[in-house]
C-alpha cells in the first residue's frame, strides 16, 4: 500500500541516526576531498603539456571535483542496503512480513542516508573545491534542473543495484564481492576518473550498454554543460528496468524464504 507519510518516517529517522555521528564522518569528508584533490593534481600535471581534449585543464579539475562529491549520492550507497546483514541474522523474514513492500521500505531508508550524505559530505567537499580550484557553475536555471534529475537518477540506480546486491545474499555468502565488483565498475565505466570519450572505443561502447554511464558521467557532463539532455532518456530507461528487475527479485526472494520455512 502506497504511504508517503511512512517512507517518509523512515528516511528522516536514517538521517537523524546518520545525525548522531556527524563529527566522526568528518574524517571521511577530509579523506576524500584528499583524493579528490591529489586526482585533480594529476590532471593539472598532465594539462602542463597536453590540451586535454575538449575538456581543457580547468575543464578536467571541474569534471574531479564534480565527480568526487557526487560520489556520495551515486555510489557511496549501503552494502547491499543492509540486506545481507538481516539475512545473516534472520531478520530478513520479519522484514518480509511488515505491511510494506520490502524494496520501498529499505529504498526509503537509503534516501534518508542519501539525503544526509548530500548535506554533510557532498555539499562541504563541493563547496571547498568550489573556492580552491574556482570552479564553473552552471550557466542557466535549466542546467541545474537537468543536474540535479540526473543525479536524482543516478542515486536512484545506485538503490536498485544494492538492493539486487543485498537480495543476492540469499543464494550466496559472497555477496560482498559484489558490492566490491560494483564499485570497480563505477570506477571503470562510470566515469569516475576519465571522461567516457577517452576509453578505447570498444569499451566505451560496452559502458553505455550498462547504467554506469548514468552513475556519474551523464549528471557530470550536463553540469560542466557539454552533455545531452537526451541522455537523461538513458536514466529514465535504466530506473525503469532496474525497478522491474528489483520487484522481481523480491518476489523470487519470498519465495525462497518461504521455502525454507525461514
Amino acid at each position: 500500500m502506497f504511504n508517503p507519510g511512512l517512507y517518509f518516517t523512515l528516511a528522516s529517522k536514517a538521517y537523524a541516526r546518520n545525525v548522531q555521528y556527524r563529527g566522526a564522518h568528518l574524517v571521511h569528508n577530509i579523506a576524500s576531498a584528499m583524493f579528490g584533490f591529489m586526482y585533480a593534481c594529476i590532471w593539472i600535471g598532465l594539462g602542463r603539456d597536453h590540451s586535454l581534449g575538449t575538456y581543457g585543464t580547468q575543464g578536467m579539475v571541474a569534471y574531479i571535483a564534480f565527480t568526487q562529491s557526487a560520489l556520495w549520492v551515486t555510489s557511496f550507497i549501503t552494502n547491499g542496503l543492509g540486506i545481507p546483514q538481516s539475512v545473516r541474522t534472520g531478520q530478513i523474514a520479519l522484514d518480509l512480513m511488515r505491511p510494506i513492500h520490502l524494496f520501498t521500505h529499505m529504498m526509503s531508508k537509503e534516501w534518508g542516508q542519501i539525503a544526509y550524505q548530500l548535506v554533510y559530505k557532498s555539499f562541504p567537499i563541493y563547496l571547498l573545491y568550489f573556492f580552491v580550484f574556482s570552479l564553473p557553475v552552471p550557466g542557466d536555471g535549466i542546467a541545474v534542473l537537468f543536474t540535479v534529475a540526473g543525479l536524482l537518477g543516478a542515486s536512484y540506480l545506485s538503490i536498485c543495484i544494492n538492493y539486487l546486491i543485498g537480495i543476492s545474499a540469499l543464494w550466496t555468502t559472497e555477496s560482498s564481492w559484489l558490492y566490491w565488483g560494483h564499485h570497480a565498475l563505477v570506477n571503470l565505466l562510470a566515469g569516475f576518473f576519465i571522461p567516457l570519450e577517452w576509453l578505447p572505443g570498444w569499451l566505451e561502447s560496452f559502458a553505455w550498454l550498462t547504467p554506469y554511464p548514468y552513475l556519474l558521467y551523464v549528471p557530470t557532463t550536463l553540469y560542466l554543460g557539454n552533455g545531452s539532455v537526451f541522455a537523461l532518456w538513458g536514466t529514465v530507461f535504466w530506473c525503469a528496468l532496474m525497478t522491474l528487475l528489483c520487484l522481481l527479485a523480491t518476489r523470487l526472494m519470498r519465495r525462497k524464504v518461504e521455502v525454507q520455512g525461514g
